[in-house]
C-alpha cells in the first residue's frame, strides 16, 4: 500500500486533501489521472447498469433533504451508530467492533464503556443554527431514490420490474478512517434500485449478483482476488432479507467493495407511513395491489477505484524498455484496463529538436485527442517516455519518426504485450476504436 500511495500523489493520481495545510483526515483530493480513472469507472458502471437495461433509468437526486426522510430511514436510531470505546490514557477511540483485546491497541491504556455514535453529519439550513434548522448531509444515495419512486413511475410511465440508478456523494463521520480511500467521511456511491414484485425477489436477486460480478470480470479484475460472502441472517442490516458482500483482497486484507441486498418492502413501507404518501404498486393487468421488494446494488466509487488500482499495480525487473538502455531498476507498470486506463495513448515525436517530427507528431495528436485522452510527449529519451506512460497505465504508445514523414504511419507500441507495429495515420481512429472498444 505505501508504494500505491506513494505512486498515486507522485503521479497525479491521488493528493490528501489540503495538503499544503498538512493535510484534513480521511479527506483526498483526485488529481489529473485519478479524474480520468473515476470518470471511466462511473461511466463503464453506467452504461452497464443503464445503457444496457432497457428496465433502468437515471436519477440525481439532492444530497440535502428533508430531515424527516433519516428518520424514516432509520438513520437517526441507534441502528446507525457506531459502538464507540475511548482510552483513558491516550484518548484515542476506536470501533468496538475491530478491537481483537480488551486494552487500546496503540498503548495499551484501559478503555471505557463502549457508546453510541451517530455517524450522520448535521449542518444547518437558514440563518439560525437552532433545533428547527437541522439537516443532514445525506449518508447514503439510495433513500433519494426510494423518495422518489412514485415521481418516476408516473412521469416515465413504468411498469414492474424496473430500476433506478444514480450516483453521487454521500457523507459519513467516521471516527476510525484508514486504508487510504478505502474508509472516508466523503465519498461517492454507485447505486441501483430494483423494484420487483416480492414474489420474483429471489430470481432478480441471483440475476443482480451475476450481472455484478460479470462488470468486475470485463474490466480486467483477476477473480482470485474476487469473492462474495453470503451474510448470515444475524449479522445482516436491518432492512436485509438477503445480504451478499463482494470482497476484494486488498494488501491489507479482504475488504467489502459493493454490496447486493434484498431490502424487501422496508424502505417504501417505511416512507408511506411516515410520509402519508401511498407508495404501493397496483399491476395493470392483474389489479393486484403490493408494496413491491428492492434489490439494491451499491458500490463505492472509491473502494472500487482502489480494487482496480491494486490489481493494476505490476513491478518487473527491467528489461521493458525498446532502445538500447540497459537497466536492472524495477519498473512500475499499471496494467489497466483499456477502458479504465487515464490516459489511452500516449504521442511520442522520437527526437524533440525536429521541427519537422515535432509538426508531425501535433498533427497526430490532435487527431485523436478529439476522440481519445491523449498525451503528447516529447521530453527524454523514447524509453524513459514509455516507462513513465507504462507507470499512468497507458495501453498504447505512438512514436512518430523519419519514416512516418515519408510513409505517412507511426510506430504503435502495446504495453501489456510490448509489441510494435506500423499503422497508418489515416486510419488511427478505427484501430484504436477498435482496441478500446465498449
Amino acid at each position: 500500500m505505501e508504494k500505491i500511495i506513494s505512486l498515486s500523489k507522485r503521479r497525479g493520481i491521488i493528493f490528501p486533501s489540503s495538503d499544503i495545510y498538512g493535510g484534513f483526515g480521511s479527506s483526498y483530493d483526485f488529481g489529473p489521472l485519478g479524474v480520468e480513472i473515476k470518470r471511466n469507472i462511473k461511466e463503464a458502471w453506467w452504461r452497464d447498469m443503464v445503457q444496457m437495461h432497457s428496465s433502468v433509468v437515471g436519477l440525481d437526486a439532492a444530497i440535502l433533504m428533508s430531515p424527516k426522510i433519516w428518520e424514516a430511514s432509520g438513520h437517526l436510531s441507534v441502528g446507525f451508530a457506531d459502538e464507540l470505546v475511548e482510552c483513558k490514557e491516550c484518548h484515542k477511540r476506536f470501533r468496538l467492533s475491530e478491537l481483537k483485546e480488551e486494552e487500546c491497541p496503540e498503548c495499551k491504556g484501559r478503555l471505557t464503556e463502549p457508546k453510541q455514535f451517530n455517524l450522520m453529519m448535521k449542518t444547518f439550513i437558514g440563518s439560525l443554527e437552532d433545533e428547527s434548522a437541522i439537516s443532514y448531509l445525506r449518508a447514503e444515495t439510495c433513500q433519494g431514490i426510494y423518495v422518489n419512486f412514485k415521481n418516476v413511475l408516473d412521469s416515465m410511465r413504468l411498469k414492474l420490474p424496473f430500476g433506478i440508478a444514480q450516483i453521487g456523494k454521500s457523507f459519513r463521520n467516521e471516527i476510525t478512517t484508514k486504508n487510504f480511500i478505502f474508509r472516508m467521511r466523503e465519498f461517492e456511491q454507485m447505486e441501483m434500485q430494483f423494484f420487483c414484485d416480492p414474489k420474483d425477489a429471489d430470481k432478480w436477486f441471483d440475476y443482480w449478483k451475476e450481472e455484478r460480478l460479470k462488470w468486475y470480470e470485463n474490466l480486467g479484475l483477476n477473480m482470485d482476488n474476487l469473492k462474495i460472502y453470503e451474510v448470515p441472517e444475524g449479522d445482516r442490516a436491518h432492512y436485509a432479507k438477503r445480504q451478499i458482500d463482494v470482497m476484494y483482497n486488498f494488501p491489507f486484507g479482504w475488504q467489502e467493495i459493493e454490496g447486493i441486498h434484498n431490502r424487501g418492502d422496508w424502505d417504501l413501507s417505511r416512507h408511506s407511513k411516515y410520509s402519508g404518501v401511498d407508495l404501493s404498486y397496483t399491476d395493470p393487468e392483474t389489479k393486484e395491489k403490493y408494496t413491491p421488494y428492492i434489490i439494491e446494488t451499491s458500490v463505492g466509487v472509491e473502494r472500487s477505484l482502489l480494487a482496480f488500482l491494486c490489481d493494476a499495480y505490476q513491478e518487473i525487473e527491467g528489461g521493458r524498455t525498446t532502445t538500447t538502455e540497459s537497466t536492472k531498476e524495477i519498473e512500475t507498470v499499471l496494467k489497466f484496463h483499456p477502458k479504465l486506463a487515464p490516459v489511452k495513448i500516449a504521442v511520442l515525436p522520437l527526437l524533440k529538436n525536429k521541427p519537422e517530427l515535432i509538426k508531425k507528431s501535433e498533427e497526430v495528436f490532435n487527431m485523436l485527442s478529439k476522440e481519445f485522452i491523449c498525451q503528447y510527449d516529447e521530453a527524454g529519451a523514447i524509453g524513459r517516455r514509455y516507462r513513465r506512460q507504462d507507470e499512468i497505465g497507458t495501453p498504447y504508445c505512438i512514436t512518430i519518426d523519419f519514416d512516418s514523414l515519408e510513409k505517412n504511419d507511426v510506430t504503435v507500441r502495446d504495453r501489456d504485450t510490448m509489441e510494435q507495429e506500423r499503422i497508418q495515420i489515416s486510419e488511427l481512429v478505427e484501430y484504436f476504436k477498435e482496441k478500446i472498444k465498449d
